[in-house]
């Protein structure tokens, strides 16, 4: 199977090249360098600057609801408050991802399964969190510790990234910039258990378009479409 690389269909109106003579760069070729490129010394300060902004408006916010969650999840189930998963981040290096536990305890004894609608794993108040995304408050802490940035592609498991690697051409390219607490794959619906080829296609998008307006488009979408989300299970 093939992944594009060029912005995503339903987002696109590229006409063919004028053939001149003149060796012009194919669209993939072109895409092929930016996607593969990092970020500049002064992108890359903007992006953390943006981030630590917005986790400071985070905390401020969402203290008391993390709190309230936390007290929560105690009184409904047994287990830790938190749960954590190693997950492949910028330059394909292994960090541990943070969330609040909605699942039972020993849910994945047998190995890493992908979550599915009505996942029978979940506590009674877990369901509630992940329909609403509130799982995810927790990453806020590796966005501080510089692991994660608050947009950017959804970090995958190990187990599940190496699958990918071999079905999806230039999987890895989506790991040329951190992964995201949110991102425009999920604010454009691909989340859950929906298509890893499509998502890529967004994710590598958002790579080589990125800009500080886009992260912030994507942000305030988040609020319209991310939390609540007929794909957020």
């Amino acid at each position: 199977m093939e992944v594009s690389i060029n912005k995503p269909s339903s987002y696109s109106n590229v006409n063919n090249p004028v053939r001149t003579g003149i060796i012009i760069p194919t669209p993939e070729e072109r895409d092929l360098q930016v996607v593969k490129a990092h970020l500049t010394t002064f992108d890359s300060f903007i992006k953390r600057t943006f981030d630590l902004f917005i986790i400071g408006v985070a905390l401020i916010v969402f203290l008391i609801p993390m709190l309230l969650i936390a007290i929560a999840i105690k009184l409904t189930s047994r287990g830790p408050i938190f749960y954590g998963q190693v997950r492949v981040g910028l330059d394909s290096r292994q960090f541990t991802m943070w969330k609040f536990r909605s699942m039972k305890l020993n849910s994945e004894q047998h190995g890493a399964v992908w979550a599915i609608k009505n996942d029978p794993r979940r506590t009674k108040f877990g369901a509630f969190l992940r329909s609403s995304s509130l799982d995810e408050l927790p990453q806020i802490w590796n966005v501080i510790k510089g692991e994660m940035s608050v947009v950017g592609p959804r970090p995958e498991r190990p187990i599940f990234v190496e699958e990918f690697r071999k079905e999806i051409p230039h999987y890895d390219w989506r790991h040329q910039m951190k992964g995201g607490i949110t991102g425009w794959a999920q604010v454009c619906g691909w989340r859950g258990n929906t298509s890893i080829e499509e998502r890529v296609k967004y994710d590598l998008y958002y790579i080589k378009s990125w800009s500080l307006k886009f992260d912030i488009k994507i942000l305030l979408l988040t609020f319209f479409r991310g939390f609540v989300n007929k794909n957020a299970y």
